[in-house]
């Protein structure tokens, strides 16, 4: 998704769809592996992390405004230096790096794709970008390196000889004294070696690179074989210690110290596969308190759970589903009640959460029903049936929502226009809806 500011009119937005960086060609085929998997803003919204199915995770850096001034600057200093803002971010290209590599898992004969699923935001200490990307096996936490480059006032030309005899060499080989002192001539050598040196001075001072490691970024630790099915989230705790991960099955709970153990909260793989009647789809932590995590389920459950009750999660502290909006049960009711994705508000008190259908905003203080429903492609629900041979109504859709709470997005099919929303933007294949409250 592309934002950009027409000129004539500051507050005017164009609104572009794209799946790939960069514009396309006509007639130009997308690699597959261009096309975006994931994107994620840090907390502040100064930084945004976006992966592809390459495995290659690029930031971009909000460059509008001056932040660190607004961060450390008093109210009535703001006032008296009347600063000017920017009404809209302007995100430019920071940095990229090769997060994920194709791999084979040789006991299960699979292939493991490079395709990034999730990236997160990591608490920043000491300005340090550091940020956890994981593809379906495999999650990594980078430490992003920030380059400056150092320019080059003063450089010796010889390691072994003073700037002050170098010149009085150089005169002295001008001046015609250049006889050598020793029969090998090892004098004239030297000088002529140290006059050239001087002739080129300045254009070695323009080949000088950056002091600074050339890498992008470093793997810092690696958290593997710990699932048996697709990761499916990753969410980063409020401590700023630990993180979960969750697949179709399981939530493991990881320290970021540690790499190589993890302690499993949730387990809900039953003693036969047979008797296996939802699987996990989405998990997030709570955004201040760390010891509450909320995940959704196949069947269209939303479950709260409070990790001091007992080292295994096996007891909900508060359970939702909404059974009124699915209309008449028939055989599509359980596929479309799903839900894809669930997101804490902000505030801590409301969770956000989507199924094939709807879009739901629930109230941790109210678990009879969702306090408002979003109905986003009604139109398609005489055509379930279709849907359901070709696949489609398996389909995922991510949800959102912005840091004061008051919008919120998610995706859809093609370009269609929802009248009872304030503001949104469709796209193909998948567009994103903006709602306001």
């Amino acid at each position: 998704m592309a934002l950009s500011s027409d000129s004539s009119s500051p507050s005017t937005l164009e609104w572009k769809f794209s799946q790939i960086f960069g514009e396309n060609l006509p007639g130009e085929d997308v690699q597959d592996i261009d096309i975006i998997s994931a994107v994620e803003f840090d907390k502040k919204g100064d930084f945004l992390a976006v992966g592809d199915r390459g495995g290659r995770v690029v930031i971009f850096e909000n460059k509008a405004g001056n932040h660190d001034l607004l961060d450390h600057t008093s109210r009535s200093e703001l006032e008296r230096l009347d600063l000017v803002v920017p009404q809209h971010p302007e995100f430019h290209y920071k940095t990229e790096f090769q997060s994920h590599e194709p791999e084979f898992d040789y006991l299960k004969s699979t292939e493991i794709e490079e395709k990034i699923n999730e990236v997160q935001w990591c608490a920043m200490p000491n300005g340090s970008l550091f940020i956890l990307s994981a593809n379906d096996k495999t999650i990594k936490l980078w430490k992003v390196k920030d380059h400056k480059v150092k320019k080059v006032k003063e450089m010796n030309v010889s390691p072994f000889v003073s700037s002050e005899n170098s010149l009085m060499a150089e005169s002295s080989f001008i001046n015609g004294k250049h006889k050598p002192n020793f029969a090998n001539g090892y004098f004239l050598e030297w000088t002529e070696n140290v006059a050239n040196s001087m002739s080129t001075s300045h254009s070695r001072h323009d080949k000088v690179p950056c002091s600074a490691d050339a890498t992008p970024a470093k793997c810092r630790k690696l958290y593997a074989h710990a699932h048996d099915f697709n990761i499916n989230s990753i969410s980063m705790n409020s401590d700023g210690e630990t993180f979960l991960s969750g697949d179709d099955l399981r939530i493991n709970l990881w320290n970021l110290e540690v790499s190589n153990q993890c302690f499993n909260i949730i387990d809900t793989k039953p003693e036969s596969m047979e008797d296996l009647t939802e699987v996990i789809t989405a998990a997030e932590f709570h955004p201040f308190h760390c010891n509450l995590l909320a995940y959704s389920s196949s069947r269209g459950f939303i479950r709260v759970v409070d990790m001091r009750q007992s080292a295994l999660c096996d007891h909900n502290a508060m359970i939702w589903k909404d059974v009124e909006s699915h209309g008449p049960k028939s055989f599509f009711t359980e596929i479309i009640a799903s839900i894809s994705d669930l997101n804490f508000a902000n505030d801590g008190r409301h969770i956000l959460s989507r199924d094939y259908m709807n879009l739901k905003l629930w109230d941790m203080h109210m678990d009879a029903r969702p306090v408002a429903t979003y109905r986003i492609h009604e139109q398609l629900r005489p055509k379930l049936f279709d849907l359901y041979n070709n696949d489609a109504i398996f389909d995922k859709f991510d949800c959102c929502l912005s840091g004061d709470g008051l919008h919120f997005a998610t995706g859809s099919y093609k370009f269609v226009f929802l009248p009872e929303v304030l503001m949104h933007l469709c796209c193909l294949p998948t567009f994103l809806c903006f709602y306001s409250l």
